[in-house]
């Protein structure tokens, strides 16, 4: 940073004019610094419980088209019973969710969404 013109307004420096390249590396450098930041946060926010880690086999499923319910279900390690009885539904009308026979009410949705720790959204394919 040998290369810098200072412009002076007044006596006070108002602009820095510098080589292209120290400006590239100036942005590449704030930008880590912001990824860097980012990341102890959402540590920090996985390590109080407030985010969660999912992996990249149930991301994978889950844009693969699969039932996101049954996806969510197994990474719970849940069974079918389980999850039903959690939100309150019989285990058959569960099955036919799973195999998207039946859509499911908002509010069975809902339930379901309560049960396995999930937004809504996340249920909704």
């Amino acid at each position: 940073m040998k290369d810098i013109q200072i412009i002076e307004r007044d006596g006070k420096p108002e602009w820095a004019v510098l080589p292209y390249e120290e400006y590239v590396l100036l942005v590449e450098q704030a930008e880590l610094l912001e990824d860097i930041r980012d990341y102890d946060a959402l540590r920090v926010a996985v390590e109080r419980g407030e985010e969660e880690v999912i992996p990249a086999e149930v991301l994978n499923a889950l844009l693969d088209g699969e039932n996101p319910v049954r996806v969510w279900r197994e990474y719970r390690g849940l069974t079918q019973q389980q999850l039903a009885d959690a939100a309150g539904i019989s285990k058959p009308y569960l099955s036919q969710i799973e195999t998207g026979k039946r859509t499911g009410t908002t509010e069975v949705l809902s339930a379901l969404a309560g049960a396995l720790g999930v937004g809504l959204e996340d249920l909704l394919g």
